[in-house]
């Protein structure tokens, strides 16, 4: 099974530190996951990490064919939406809350009429209290909130697995600050990067595969 994630930098993750990484699939969730299906299930699995610091849904869909089609995968997992929100309070860039609905939608049909049978888990985008989020916390999190309920949304249309993600770090935060969890409310620390990668492993095992 190959299996290829998509997303932004809580994607990326130094994977694109230049030509001689040796991490191509970075150093976050997706590193996990791999590390720790590679050691259960030897042999049985093959990870690649498209995901490009900075992207918004836009920019996942415009490098959809070279970044994800060509690499005919079996299973296609996407996390964005946060950049779509900060954009727009950094440079007025981002992509309002319907127009990443419309893009995401179809760049979820386009993807499974290009890889007929293909399975896709559309991960939630969170944000949480932090240096990046604090001074504009009420539209971070409005905002954010919106992007999710999109990406609920295609999962139940399209048929397709929706891995939430917002609730976890909430209740994390009960237990130790948001500091500890996610370092600036956007980028996950290694504690966080966990928390994702034990929730998609989770999802996988008990939905896709053995379900």
């Amino acid at each position: 099974m190959k299996i290829l994630f998509q997303g932004d930098s809580i994607t990326d993750v130094g994977k694109n530190a230049g030509a001689g990484s040796t991490l191509p699939i970075g150093q976050g969730y997706a590193l996990i996951v791999d590390a720790k299906l590679s050691v259960k299930y030897p042999g049985k699995f093959e990870f690649s990490n498209y995901g490009i610091s900075g992207s918004r849904i836009v920019d996942v869909y415009a490098r959809i064919k070279k970044d994800c089609w060509n690499y005919t995968p079996d299973l296609v997992s996407i996390l964005i939406g946060v950049n779509d929100v900060w954009h727009e309070v950094g440079n007025q860039n981002g992509v309002d809350a319907e127009r990443f609905y419309r893009v995401y939608k179809m760049l979820v049909e386009d993807t499974m009429a290009k890889l007929p049978g293909v399975k896709m888990i559309l991960m939630e985008p969170f944000v949480v209290p932090g240096t990046a989020t604090t001074e504009k916390w009420d539209y971070f999190k409005t905002e954010t909130a919106l992007r999710a309920e999109a990406v609920k949304r295609i999962a139940e249309e399209t048929k397709q697995y929706y891995l939430p993600l917002q609730k976890m770090f909430d209740d994390a935060l009960e237990i130790c600050p948001a500091p500890y969890w996610v370092a600036d409310g956007v980028h996950p620390t290694p504690a966080g990067h966990q928390l994702i990668a034990d929730a998609w492993m989770k999802l996988f095992e008990e939905k896709i595969l053995i379900g």
